[in-house]
């Protein structure tokens, strides 16, 4: 079952008919492509971040890694992943299902520029088996993303 507050809130905003369900886990970007028949780098994959007491959650495309360089300049630390029980505490979600909407505003959302590339991406919908297809657009206004960053490495083509 996708996760209620997601459901609430993808209905609530018009998006509840854009989300598969899977029988099988979309927990990794490879499972998640998978599953839904398509490129590793349209996974939206949202990865959760210490920041300061709280947590942080940047949304890269499923080809690209997070480039430690870029992320300190960009944030000015560090960057630390939540382990998985930080991450259900912070965003309510375990990791493998993390989705970059319906999160406490406490934790700002920033999209990656490597998501810039696509049409449309797929962010888990709040379980290690879901997705939900968005525009880029849409994937910005529904995460009341704090803007877009430049952290990610490894996705550029040449």
């Amino acid at each position: 079952m996708i996760d209620e507050r997601v459901a609430n809130y993808l209905n609530k905003c018009g998006y509840a008919d854009r989300v598969t369900e899977f029988s099988v886990s979309s927990a990794t970007v490879a499972l998640a492509a998978k599953a839904l028949g398509c490129e590793e780098s349209r996974i939206a994959k949202s990865l959760a971040f210490r920041n300061g007491d709280g947590a942080m959650v940047v949304v890269l495309a499923g080809d690209a890694r997070i480039f430690n360089g870029g992320f300190k300049r960009r944030f000015g630390f560090k960057p630390s992943m939540l382990d998985a029980e930080e991450t259900r505490k912070f965003t309510g979600f375990f990791p493998g299902g993390v989705c970059p909407f319906a999160l406490d505003d406490s934790v700002p959302v920033y999209l990656d520029e490597s998501l810039k590339r696509f049409d449309f991406v797929y962010p888990a919908a709040g379980t290690a088996s879901s997705a939900v297809r968005l525009s880029v657009e849409e994937l910005f206004s529904l995460s009341k993303a704090s803007g877009w960053v430049d952290v990610a490495k490894d996705w550029q083509q040449e």
